[in-house]
């Protein structure tokens, strides 16, 4: 008795052994295939093209115009009265800029209502 156990124990030891490999291998073909996709994704849609980190683009960095209007609110400090009516201040700001559009409108979506138009550009 104690040889069909321990022959089955064995048997039962390399099956887990190898679904465990199966299981390692099918996970890197999984995440291998999911990366090749999403670098087809990134290349086809332009968006490579867009990214001005990219080795490519490092001479042309220097002439990107940064106009950041955008007032952050810092991550630490002291938590006071003060400090609440500044963040409230800098929250009713963002939110008449989100809710002053028109939603329904077509031009929502021009470069100009996303504030990301050239400055200086004319239309």
């Amino acid at each position: 008795m104690n040889e069909v156990y321990s022959l089955s124990a064995q048997t039962g030891k390399s099956w887990y052994r190898t679904r465990l490999v199966i299981f390692i291998g099918s996970s890197i073909v999984i995440a291998f295939l999911l990366v090749l996709v999403s670098m087809t994704l990134y290349i086809t849609s332009g968006a490579a093209e867009l990214d001005l980190s990219r080795p490519g683009y490092q001479s042309v960095q220097g002439q990107v115009e940064r106009s950041d209007t955008f007032k952050s609110f810092p991550a630490s400090g002291a938590v006071d009265a003060a400090t609440i009516d500044e963040f409230q201040r800098l929250f009713d700001e963002q939110v008449k800029q989100v809710t002053a559009v028109d939603v329904f409108n077509p031009d929502v979506l021009t470069d100009q209502a996303l504030g990301i138009d050239a400055p200086g550009a004319d239309e």
